[in-house]
């Protein structure tokens, strides 16, 4: 059974979302990282609920010390596709500036000595497409998110250096 994701509102439904690069709470293996290849990691989803039109792909690092940090922003994702590929970018999907100041995926790097971070990709099925600004906060997604999200799904992989 998928994992409601912390503040899902509670009628909000389920998405299961797996990578074949890790598992739910285990690392994220080094070419994923910014100290690797740097290259997304695959993903793969089960099908959002009927009404669907587009696909949201947050990932987020809550632990990072100036608050939660975003690594990859993907909004207009095809309701169609059941994933992505490594260092690919989702079906139809339009990349947001990061929290580097980057369009698209940059990895995991998070402070030398810190204790694991939570790296948490989350995947948003919406009604219409919603008004996400180029260089969204992680706070802005979810409230969107809690507004306008038909289902959610989370996988969290962890990163220490």
């Amino acid at each position: 059974m998928p994992r409601r994701e912390p503040g899902t509102p509670d009628g909000m439904a389920g998405i299961e979302l797996h990578s074949t690069a890790f598992n739910d709470r285990t690392p994220i293996p080094g070419r994923y990282t910014l100290d690797g290849e740097n290259v997304s990691p695959p993903l793969i989803w089960s099908a959002p609920p009927k009404g669907t039109t587009e696909l949201v792909l947050l990932c987020e690092d809550p632990d990072a010390p100036s608050g939660t940090f975003v690594h990859w922003l993907v909004t207009g994702i095809d309701p169609d596709s059941s994933g992505v590929a490594e260092g690919d970018v989702p079906d139809g999907g339009t990349a947001h500036r990061n929290d580097f100041g980057d369009h698209g995926w940059d990895g995991p790097q998070p402070p030398v000595g810190d204790r694991p971070h939570r790296y948490r990709f989350r995947l948003y099925a919406v009604p219409e497409p919603v008004p996400l600004p180029e260089a969204a906060t992680a706070e802005q997604v979810h409230r969107t998110m809690s507004q306008h999200g038909l289902a959610s799904g989370l996988l969290t992989g962890l990163h220490q250096r």
